[in-house]
């Protein structure tokens, strides 16, 4: 999953939320650093993925993606899934999507001093483009893969993506419905299974 999915599978836990948004920008023993909670909101992420990863469904969706997009495809179908998401947010959150995303905005903001140097990187442009917004619309979503395309140091195909998604939308869409509600009781598991505990 990418940033909104994980992002709202976090709960109300702003510290949570936190861990899990940064989750990828941490490594070894850097996790030391953080408060317990922080900590706990990137073993939340880290079991997300596995999770993910494994999920029969999410195997069928990347091997749809392989034959163009070959080890990208893992990427591509995240982002797929923040886009079904995000087109359908208010299936899963009374809150608006839009209020939702500066809600993480600022929860990220107010604590830029502790950034990972990578999300102190991407936390601008993703807010100056609104890109947990932007997920739902696809002219942003293709802007999306644009960059990830260029950033890549070979050919990637990712500027391809978009146009993949709507030859397969109902596919992907599938996917998205019979997985994410699986995915939903299984971080909810996960963080009960934590406690509430505080730092």
């Amino acid at each position: 999953m990418n940033f909104l999915a994980h992002a709202y599978l976090s709960g109300d836990d702003p510290d949570l939320l936190f861990g899990n948004f940064v989750a990828d920008s941490i490594k070894g023993k850097t996790l030391n650093t953080f408060e317990s909670r922080v900590r706990d909101g990137v073993l939340l992420h880290r079991a997300i993925d596995t999770f993910t990863d494994n999920h029969p469904v999410v195997r069928l969706g990347v091997t749809r993606l392989q034959p163009d997009f070959r080890k990208f495809s893992g990427v591509i179908l995240d982002i797929y899934f923040d886009h079904f998401l995000a087109m359908h947010w208010k299936e899963y959150n009374q809150i608006e999507l839009k209020a939702f995303a500066s809600h993480v905005y600022w929860n990220l903001l107010s604590r830029y001093y502790i950034l990972p140097p990578r999300t102190k990187r991407i936390l601008p442009w993703m807010m100056a483009q609104d890109w947990l917004v932007g997920y739902a619309n696809l002219n942003d979503l293709q802007r999306v893969f644009n960059g990830m395309s260029r950033r890549t140091n070979f050919n990637s195909g990712m500027e391809n993506a978009v146009d993949f998604l709507m030859e397969n939308y109902a596919a992907f869409e599938t996917d998205f419905r019979i997985f994410f509600p699986e995915l939903r009781i299984y971080a909810a598991d996960f963080i009960d299974q934590i406690g509430n505990r505080k730092a």
